[in-house]
């Protein structure tokens, strides 16, 4: 049964999209082809080393490129930190994790989107640049990160619709309609991009049935579909990942499976089941996904066969993003245990862990020395990734649950607002709005 706080999300979406349900609800939900035609044959790209990321060096994106590893190598976290600057942006009690600020390719402009439907672009020193109000602020705002190709971000939003913005003056470059995408109601994923093309998933009415989960295909340039698979249900929303490797597009559902495309064709590869939701993005590495389930479990899934490789039980909800260190092949991950985990990615036995005062959602991003994890007890940890060790911790207003992003010297997160009420022990109130904030080493 679903937690009372996404039983009140599912009711408030049935109101918001009754008319949605009803208008297009002739789309057909089956997989088909619009004008997407790539050659699976034809595909040779150039394999990276970890240490580079896909596609190339004008695009960023959520996890730090599209294996979603959540890797930044050249990123040394000092010994202590100060917070440098703080802008107060989320205030909407809802249970997914809030966006990450994410820099552009150039490094000079940090966008950052909040949970009441505003995109903030700051400098990296916390100028600010802009703004712009989209009708997410009429749901629940954002809570994917965006995509930055050029000078375009693509960010989807809980008001069901796909946006592209000019990230040097916020103007609106082009938006999905209602009926574009089938009636969709939310995108709480991270979109990802190839060649022209922007994958992302959408979320659709009555999560309890499928289909209500959309794979989506746009045009980079127009936001036009060109493809759509509608297998998904129980309104997925982690990011996808693309592994060129071994061709494989994947993502997670709530209905607790991997879904598994060929990429670039987009031909089903494989499903593979756990035993509950999945609500973690999943990162590949070395012919492997890493996947984290509500059914206790963290499991290695081969990329080519879609098969269990090997699973470690904590007992307990799994629902972050997790970090892979490729140097040591090392995956770090966290759960409703409060705990941070370090296993072995070839088999899977346990190197540490380690207790962080709270749960763990958010994503885990491994830098050259540190681990980089939010708390549900509001700090963000660092943590010595061969070890365990805390080495520092820094206090916010509310649960940590963006990805910590280093650049060029700072970390970049965000934070829940300080809300009580909101899972159900009384009336909403908002203490104080969760903030975004820039870490600097102590002076």
């Amino acid at each position: 049964m679903a937690p009372d706080s996404d039983r009140r999300v599912f009711s408030r979406r049935r109101l918001l999209a009754g008319f949605a349900t009803a208008a297009f609800g002739g789309l057909g939900w089956s997989r088909l082809r619009g004008t997407y035609d790539r050659s699976q044959s034809d595909f040779d790209p150039e394999i990276l080393p970890y240490d580079q990321t896909y596609p190339d060096d004008e695009t960023t994106m959520f996890r730090g490129g599209l294996r979603r590893l959540g890797y930044y190598p050249d990123a040394v976290v000092p010994d202590a930190v100060e917070i440098e600057w703080s802008i107060p942006i989320n205030g909407i009690g809802h249970s997914a994790a809030k966006s990450s600020p994410l820099p552009s390719p150039d490094g000079e402009t940090v966008l950052i989107p909040s949970d009441t439907g505003t995109l903030h672009a700051v400098a990296p020193d916390g100028d600010r640049l802009w703004s712009t109000t989209t009708t997410a602020s009429l749901s629940y705002g954002f809570h994917g990160t965006p995509l930055i190709v050029g000078g375009t971000a693509y960010l989807g939003g809980y008001d069901g619709s796909m946006y592209a913005f000019d990230i040097e003056t916020g103007e609106r470059v082009w938006k999905t309609s209602l009926l574009r995408l089938g009636g969709s109601i939310a995108i709480g994923s991270s979109p990802a991009y190839w060649d022209g093309v922007v994958y992302v998933v959408a979320e659709y009415n009555y999560p309890w049935q499928p289909p209500s989960g959309t794979m989506w295909a746009l045009d980079a340039s127009t936001g036009q579909p060109l493809w759509h698979d509608s297998r998904l249900w129980g309104m997925p929303h982690p990011s996808t990942a693309i592994d060129p490797a071994t061709q494989r597009m994947i993502t997670g559902s709530n209905d607790g499976k991997v879904y598994c495309w060929e990429f670039p064709s987009l031909d089903p590869a494989w499903e593979f089941r756990t035993g509950a939701e999945i609500k973690g993005t999943i990162p590949t590495y070395d012919g492997g996904a890493f996947v984290g389930s509500w059914d206790g479990h963290f499991y290695r899934v081969d990329l080519e066969e879609g098969t269990e490789t090997w699973s470690f039980e904590t007992g307990e909800v799994i629902m972050s993003n997790p970090g892979i260190d490729p140097d040591s092949g090392t995956v770090y991950f966290g759960g409703d245990d409060w705990r941070v985990y370090a296993l072995d990615t070839e088999t899977g036995e346990q190197l540490w862990s380690t207790d962080v005062g709270g749960n763990v959602i958010g994503s885990l991003s491994v830098t050259a020395d540190s681990v980089l994890v939010g708390s549900y007890d509001t700090h963000l940890y660092a943590l010595d990734k061969t070890t365990g060790a805390i080495r520092w911790r820094v206090a916010g207003n509310g649960h940590v649950t963006s990805e910590a992003v280093p650049h060029e010297g700072r970390i970049f997160f965000a934070e829940r607002g300080d809300i009580s009420g909101y899972w159900g022990e009384g009336p909403e109130v908002l203490h104080a709005k969760g903030n975004a904030y820039s870490l600097v080493p102590a002076s």
